[in-house]
């Protein structure tokens, strides 16, 4: 039996990294994780050793539930575009005067206070790449059948509503494997 739980986890916004090898004696370093993204890990390993105890035969795996293409399409050309933004701020080159506009305000106030426009551009450019990448997903299979779905009720199961699921489908599933099968 094979069970899939499928977790949010913005594709771009993963920032755990772990060394397997000490390298020149260096030793290896942990970044850390967006909290959110640090819960939902922690709750997945909860679930997994849980279900790990109580059907030791069940395979479960973890995986990235990737955000609708338009959305990484989206996210991609933000990061590109925020790039490009940040180095012609920094360069002070005038995009306007390419198209024969005259700079905004914001333009000029970004020419003026370049780290702040920086800064700014950096962040609010990331929030909206991590709210396209993000998709809320919780997703669970049991042999590629789904037996919950987050984007469906909105909200994780609890352990006793999963543990409850998975004992109904293991039942039926024993049930269905008895039922001789006919052939016509």
């Amino acid at each position: 039996m094979r069970l899939l739980l499928l977790l949010l986890v913005a594709a771009s916004a993963v920032v755990r990294s772990e060394a397997s090898a000490n390298l020149g004696g260096m030793p290896s370093k942990r970044l850390k994780m967006h909290p959110l993204l640090e819960w939902y890990r922690r709750v997945f390993e909860e679930y997994m050793r849980v279900i790990s105890q109580r059907y030791p035969d069940i395979r479960i795996e973890g995986e990235n539930y990737l955000p609708q293409p338009i959305y990484r399409h989206i996210a991609s050309f933000l990061s590109i575009f925020k790039l490009v933004l940040i180095g012609l701020i920094i360069v002070g080159k005038d995009p306007f005067a390419f198209f024969g506009m005259q700079a905004p305000s914001i333009w000029q106030w970004g020419q003026e206070n370049k780290v702040y426009a920086c800064m700014m551009v950096f962040f609010l450019s990331n929030m909206i790449e991590n709210q396209c990448m993000s998709t809320g997903a919780f997703e669970i299979t049991l042999n590629d059948v789904p037996v919950w779905s987050k984007l469906e009720s909105g909200h994780l199961p609890s352990m006793q509503q999963l543990v409850q699921i998975l004992d109904n489908e293991m039942k039926l599933n024993v049930h269905m494997d008895s039922i001789p099968h006919h052939r016509s």
